[in-house]
């Protein structure tokens, strides 16, 4: 369907996002597992369904919902299911593509889907956007280490109208080791005005990929036998030791293991916690350090520090790949409750930086440029 010139008619701009795995965050009754990169794409689109000018689509996996349901104003749209083979999903992801049929196509994470979507622009002349979800996208290791699904990746980058990374870092590796110029837009979440004081626990939120080291934490908790350690943990797709992770943890008498706590129910446990603890070796920009400094909750991160933000803005404390300032660091915090102090730093961090209404208006400029005018809109 070609989009009118007459400036009398309403023509919103249609935006579809890509993310099978998001349709939990739709609705909370699926449990299943979901990352960061469809937490991040759902507030987007959720942000933007509000807009009149734009008209927003989702598509995600077949999770038993109908065909299509209209959620938080976005059409949301079944596709695949996940347990079957990739060409049936990719026919699958195709129909609803262009079932869609919106002038912008958005995916995140690097995945097969990421070079269909690419495709399925070229072929019916839409907008291909991608944005980046971990370091390893950006700096050249994914394709290094994935030489077929690489490849097709990195065609899929060089023929996007636009990519998104979430930090300046990944910005400047995509420039230096890929050649790709891209648009540096943060995560954002949803500001919330509740702030608890009164804590109780160490916080662990994630999935138990090999790149988080779950088990670090659980290290932690042996150290801090009189603290209360709260551990979240989902099981990643693929994860064949997460029983033996679930069973370590279970025999630590002062953690707490969950394995699944629905978005719409997570906000309690950050505002809980007197610090979080990120373990993993590299990220994008986790979307659990917003969630931390919504509820101005200090972090404290293993290696992970993307634009050196926790030093920064004095909102957490990055050990630099260390395991024994891991714990010097906690103890820190700890002491004398210097965490409810250094958990404001961060709390006002998002309210400057993260609130998606704010951030919101970026991607809304971006999408028009694209549209209604030259594809080629980084500054």
């Amino acid at each position: 369907m070609a989009r009118t010139t007459d400036p009398t008619v309403f023509n919103p701009i249609r935006v579809c996002f890509v993310a099978p795995k998001a349709y939990p965050l739709f609705n909370p009754a699926i449990k299943s597992v979901f990352g960061g990169a469809e937490v991040d794409l759902y507030h987007i689109a959720t942000a933007l369904a509000k807009c009149p000018a734009f008209k927003v689509f989702f598509v995600t996996a077949d999770y038993g919902q109908e065909e299509q349901v209209n959620i938080e104003n976005i059409t949301v749209l079944k596709s695949l299911k996940l347990e079957h083979n990739q060409l049936i999903g990719a026919l699958n992801i195709w129909h609803s593509l262009k079932k869609a049929n919106a002038d912008v196509y958005m995916i995140k994470t690097a995945s097969l889907g990421v070079p269909l979507v690419s495709l399925f622009c070229k072929l019916n002349n839409k907008r291909f956007v991608y944005r980046t979800a971990h370091q390893s996208e950006c700096d050249g290791t994914y394709a290094k280490n994935n030489k077929i699904t690489g490849k097709l990746f990195m065609a899929a980058l060089k023929r996007a109208d636009l990519l998104f990374t979430q930090n300046h870092e990944d910005g400047v590796n995509m420039k230096n080791t890929l050649g790709l110029e891209s648009i540096v837009i943060p995560n954002g979440h949803r500001v919330s005005s509740q702030i608890q004081k009164e804590r109780h626990s160490i916080l662990w939120v994630g999935r138990s990929a090999c790149f988080k080291h779950p088990e670090r934490f659980l290290g932690l908790a042996k150290k801090f036998p009189t603290e209360m350690f709260v551990m979240i943990c989902q099981r990643a797709t693929e994860d064949t030791q997460y029983e033996t992770l679930r069973n370590k943890a279970d025999s630590l008498p002062n953690v707490d293991f969950i394995p699944h706590v629905p978005f719409q129910e997570i906000d309690p446990y950050f505002s809980n916690a007197k610090a979080l603890i990120n373990t993993s070796d590299s990220e994008g920009f986790s979307n659990t350090f917003i969630q931390a400094c919504k509820a101005a909750t200090p972090i404290v991160s293993y290696h992970v520090n993307p634009d050196n933000f926790l030093t920064k803005y004095n909102c957490g404390i990055c050990c630099q790949g260390s395991f024994e300032k891991l714990g010097k660091a906690l103890q820190y915090l700890l002491e004398n409750d210097r965490y409810l102090e250094i958990g404001k730093n961060g709390r006002k961090l998002l309210e400057q930086q993260y609130n998606i209404q704010k951030i919101i208006e970026e991607y809304k400029k971006y999408f028009r440029h694209l549209v209604n005018g030259s594809s080629t809109c980084v500054e």
